[in-house]
């Protein structure tokens, strides 16, 4: 993972999250999503930590909505 994430601004966070609430069919199942993926990436990255300053359910909505907005990085 890049350092793409650690200069994230609060208003950024605020509008990434809107962005892929807006783009989900069902906010309860995409924060369920959310959830587990920053849980797993906390447990996967226990000894890789990039930035203490980006929690991993920040880290987890910013790489959704990327996966979302450019799903060419999927195939990365």
């Amino acid at each position: 993972m890049s350092n793409k994430y650690n200069d994230v601004k609060l208003h950024q966070i605020t509008y990434k999250t809107e962005e892929l609430l807006d783009a989900a069919d069902n906010r309860f199942k995409i924060t369920v999503k959310v959830a587990n993926r920053a849980k797993r990436r906390k447990y996967e990255d226990i000894d890789i930590i990039e930035d203490p300053m980006v929690k991993p359910v920040i880290r987890a909505i910013l790489e959704m909505v990327d996966e979302i907005t450019q799903p060419e990085i999927i195939g990365e």
